[in-house]
């Protein structure tokens, strides 16, 4: 016996033994030549000879619960067994593999088969008693037992209705798919319902002869790209059924609402084969060829699941209790035990004492006796020089190695864990002694979190005016509503959000560069020349200046950039000139022939209204004496009005060499820009003789 366990579900395989890899099954058979398997004592036969020569097909339970019939081939076959007995009853042989099978008593004295060479047979208890055979290929069948209608369904758009007690077939329904899959009967008002390959299920009322609706499945999957066909039809109850897709869906409707009321999603994108309810348990049973699922079905939760080594083809569910027959593309036909879905049926109720006895017992779900590890795992473990001997055995992306041996090697490579235990747990101390620079203590609201978060931010900043600002609007009662309403959630794809998010995208990359061309400039500053710059008298400045200085107001961001963009020119100008200090003074390009150059004071406002913010703060014996300089002034007239320019010497000892260079450099700057103006400037002569030729009339 076979135990898993999923989600704390414990899953008795009760056909397996211990699982081992494939590499060793000749060794092991070897072994069961000369002596007895060391598990055969976990192994149960639940029913002799439960198996097929080939594989299973279908498998099924009469509804009195003593007999279980089972299809498979080959040669195309179908078993009955005896559960009183514990033993097969019956074997009979076909022509043709069996595509479903509907027993029509409550016992095994009355078997239809469905063929897949459109061959219909009707079995009684000693034998075949008809064959017949119907104008497309089938798929399912079902037995509507007030008309005693044998209901068909294939590759086209009827409903093929054989009556067993007149024995001759009756007109068939019509339907609008253009094939179909699947065919049900609810079995408290007989409405029958079809799943059609085009994704929907049409019903059709027997007493009307004609389709009653049409529920479209497809168009409730949202997800899927492809059309899917309802391949599993079940009713749980008058009201509800479940619908599965060829896509690994399964959809629960009320017969009276077109959107279902729950999606399930096998996640493998595998037809759903077969459906059905564990009313008791409020479980779902789907099978697909990968797994049975089973999951509640209020809370779509998946409470276990069933795998196989084989793809499944069908299973049957004893009702009321725990055990599962599935059919396999194996021979063998697995019978599984779940407890938590019920207890055994009275034929193998031993199966809860042995259930009891074996509770207590370690569970391993696979090979008990070996361990599958990676490559990086071997390496962890020092065990490299292993590669190649018997050993390892080399599987997939890993390797298999005794149970007993990795659990040595472990022990031994554990002992040096606690070098990386030691730093972790430093590592883990210095991120405690360094908390965020911000924390937010308060919740965010449900509304607008991210204008909360930042406001939240601001109210901690050095600036006064912004954190004032955030607090009103964290703590105005004016205010509160935008973060609880829901009408005032800002909405992100609106027009005016864009415009405005533009416009602060734009403030906030000009406040970035503006930022680094101040580095910029101080950096400038520091390489320079020993000796005091003019910068040195602007340097000491209180915290509440420098806050002023990073949130300008708003009359002031006009005039930033353009302040920081003269800066940059200045330096530019300056180090083209040769100069070896590194002040942050602006020069013009025109500087005097005597050696003297153009500095105007950083912090300089060209705004005649308003003085520059640096100026002012600069104390009064300071400012008199970065002016005690030799000044002069030029005037000039250009026929508009008047201007003066104020020059002030730089005040900084140069060499002899140094002035002849600056002025040689100066000479042939002048030079060449005196003959880019003089090809530039047009003459006007002829702009005056024209004038005075003309005539007066």
């Amino acid at each position: 016996m076979l135990v898993t366990d999923i989600n704390n579900v414990k899953i008795y395989n009760l056909s397996g033994g211990k699982s081992v890899p494939e590499w060793l099954v000749d060794r092991k058979k070897k072994e069961a030549s000369k002596k007895q398997p060391a598990d055969a004592n976990r192994r149960i036969e639940l029913i002799q000879d439960f198996d097929m020569p080939g594989v299973a097909t279908g498998i099924a339970i009469s509804p009195d619960g003593q007999y279980i019939l089972a299809t498979g081939t080959y040669k195309p076959r179908v078993k009955c067994f005896e559960v009183s007995n514990l033993s097969l009853k019956f074997e009979r042989c076909f022509d043709s593999e069996v595509e479903k099978f509907a027993i029509l008593g409550e016992d095994y004295g009355k078997v239809a088969f469905l063929h897949a060479d459109r061959y219909v047979e009707i079995h009684a208890a000693p034998g075949r008693h008809y064959r017949l055979r119907i104008p497309r290929f089938g798929r399912d069948l079902v037995y509507h037992t007030p008309t005693c209608d044998l209901l068909m369904v294939g590759t086209s758009s009827d409903i093929y209705r054989l009556n067993l007690e007149r024995g001759q077939f009756l007109l068939p329904y019509t339907t609008s798919a253009t094939a179909i899959e699947s065919v049900t009967v609810n079995r408290e008002h007989q409405l029958i319902c079809v799943g059609t390959q085009d994704g929907t299920i049409e019903a059709w009322d027997y007493r009307d002869k004609a389709s009653c609706g049409t529920l479209d499945v497809a168009s409730s999957l949202s997800g899927s790209k492809e059309v899917a066909s309802v391949t599993a039809l079940e009713f749980k109850n008058g009201l509800t059924i479940a619908a599965g897709t060829s896509t690994g869906h399964v959809l629960l409707y009320d017969i009276r609402a077109r959107s279902p009321l729950a999606v399930k999603d096998h996640l493998n994108q595998l037809p759903i084969k077969k459906i059905r309810f564990q009313g008791e348990q409020k479980s779902v049973y789907s099978l697909d060829a990968a797994m049975l699922k089973i999951w509640d079905e209020t809370t779509l939760k998946q409470k276990a699941c069933i795998e196989s080594g084989s793809n499944f083809n069908d299973f049957a569910h004893f009702p009321g209790s725990g055990l599962f027959l599935f059919a396999q593309e194996d021979t063998k036909m697995l019978p599984y035990y779940v407890p938590n879905e019920g207890p055994a049926p009275r034929w193998c109720s031993f199966l809860d004492n042995l259930v009891e006895d074996i509770e207590s017992e370690t569970v391993q779900n696979l090979y008990d006796d070996y361990k599958f590890i990676t490559k990086q795992e071997l390496a962890d473990l020092n065990l490299e020089h292993l590669e190649g001997t018997k050993m390892l055995r080399a599987y997939m992306h890993g390797f298999f190695i005794d149970i007993r041996l990795y659990k040595q090697a472990k022990s031994v490579s554990e002992t040096f864990a606690f070098d990386g235990f030691r730093k972790e747990k430093i590592r883990k101390q210095i991120e405690a002694t360094r908390p965020a620079r911000i924390q937010l203590k308060a919740t965010l609201p449900e509304v607008n979190r991210e204008l909360a978060k930042q406001l939240m931010e601001e109210e901690h900043m050095r600036s006064s005016k912004r954190s004032a600002i955030a607090k009103g609007l964290l703590r105005d009662e004016r205010f509160k509503g935008m973060f609880e309403n829901p009408d005032f959630t800002i909405d992100k794809e609106a027009n005016e959000y864009r415009i405005l998010s533009a416009v602060l995208q734009r403030s906030e990359r000009d406040k970035a560069r503006r930022k680094e061309q101040v580095q910029l400039i101080t950096d400038d500053g520091e390489d320079g020349d020993e000796g005091s710059t003019d910068d040195d008298l602007y340097s000491e400045k209180s915290e509440s200046e420098k806050e002023e200085d990073e949130e300008p107001e708003d009359e002031e961001m006009d005039e930033k950039p353009a302040k920081a963009a003269s800066y940059k020119k200045a330096n530019t100008i300056a180090k083209a000139n040769g100069s070896s200090n590194g002040t942050t003074d602006r020069k013009e390009a025109t500087d005097d022939a005597d050696g003297f150059s153009l500095d105007v004071e950083e912090g300089a406002s060209f705004n005649i209204i308003q003085p520059s913010r640096k100026l002012q703060n600069v104390s009064l014996g300071k400012r008199v004496t970065k002016l005690d300089h030799t000044t002069t002034t030029t005037q000039f007239d250009n026929g508009i009005g008047k201007r003066e320019i104020t020059f002030t010497t730089s005040g900084r000892s140069r060499g002899s060499k140094g002035e002849d260079r600056d002025r040689s450099r100066y000479q042939a700057a002048l030079k060449k820009h005196k003959e880019e103006r003089r090809q530039v400037i047009r003459s006007a002569k002829g702009v005056i003789r024209k004038r005075t030729t003309v005539k007066k009339f």
